[in-house]
């Protein structure tokens, strides 16, 4: 085929950013009232090529696109997962959506988590609701080369116990010797029979032990969550450059085009959706 300016400008270090590949869905699970999960592949066996924290952009045939994180790790071959909220007219398409369809997949996109300056660093994650998708894949990046990082800690918070996901993996973590796994709800009714702590997040954050110099904070969840928890973290004297964020909200194309995810000079699809604390800070719309 002959490279023409307008191909080579669909391809970028051999991922097409403009032109959807198509994916089979091969497994699609319902994961909580809102929530949905999809394990896809590409029909010439390539992989995704994702790193931990980046996002890819779904369509759905004559219906549309939308942007969704990457809930599975790189270490994961031959597939991967997306877990898809209900919220939407995209949205409620893929909901419909089950195994042998096919989607549109481009990307994937942004920065993601560096996993090469967490190796040999006490992790400390922190998610609240549906930003447990796509932390769970560093989540489990992370545990699949446990040799090569140091303490690993789990903090997971939700409304109430019904909007907990990821009920068999959170089980393993809650066995494992080798992590501290900790899970609050803000309320519970009685018939839930829930037996674990009950309150917002940063009700963890004051048991665990940080150490200042080796310690790097991974958040992410609701907008309003995040000036909570880095205060939390901020009155244990992390510094802001060990406090890492991701603010995959807003976006839409993907590829600094259409503005929809601009913060000040940032664009979220582009310069992140992962940041420091340290490089977003002083910009006012970013919390």
């Amino acid at each position: 085929m002959v490279q023409t300016a307008f191909s080579s400008a669909l391809e970028t270090g051999g991922k097409q950013l403009y032109l959807p590949r198509p994916a089979k869905i091969v497994r699609a699970e319902q994961v909580s009232e809102k929530e949905k999960l999809f394990e896809l592949k590409f029909p010439d066996g390539s992989e995704l090529g994702h790193s931990p924290g980046q996002f890819v952009e779904v369509s759905v045939y004559g219906i549309g696109e939308c942007p969704i994180s990457v809930s599975s790790s790189p270490t994961k071959k031959g597939s991967f997962e997306l877990v898809v909220r209900k919220v939407g007219n995209v949205t409620a398409a893929l909901h419909n959506l089950k195994a042998g369809d096919s989607v549109g997949i481009r990307g994937p996109f942004g920065r993601g988590f560096d996993t090469e300056l967490l190796k040999g660093k006490d992790v400390l994650f922190i998610g609240g609701g549906i930003g447990m998708v796509p932390l769970r894949s560093l989540i489990n990046y992370v545990l699949d080369k446990r040799s090569d990082y140091a303490k690993v800690t789990i903090l997971y918070g939700c409304k109430e116990p019904s909007e907990l996901i990821f009920a068999d993996e959170r089980a393993k973590w809650a066995a494992r010797k080798d992590l501290d796994y900790r899970v609050t709800v803000d309320k519970c009714k009685p018939e839930d029979n829930w037996k674990g702590n009950t309150g917002v997040i940063t009700t963890l954050i004051p048991g665990v032990e940080i150490d200042l110099g080796r310690t790097y904070a991974v958040v992410v969840g609701p907008p309003i969550m995040y000036r909570f928890v880095i205060r939390s973290l901020k009155e244990k004297n992390l510094p802001d450059d060990h406090i890492i964020l991701s603010l995959e909200r807003r976006m839409k194309c993907g590829v600094g085009k259409c503005g929809h995810c601009q913060i000040g000079n940032l664009y979220c699809c582009q310069d992140g959706p992962v940041f420091f604390h340290s490089e977003i800070k002083d910009l006012k719309e970013a919390l």
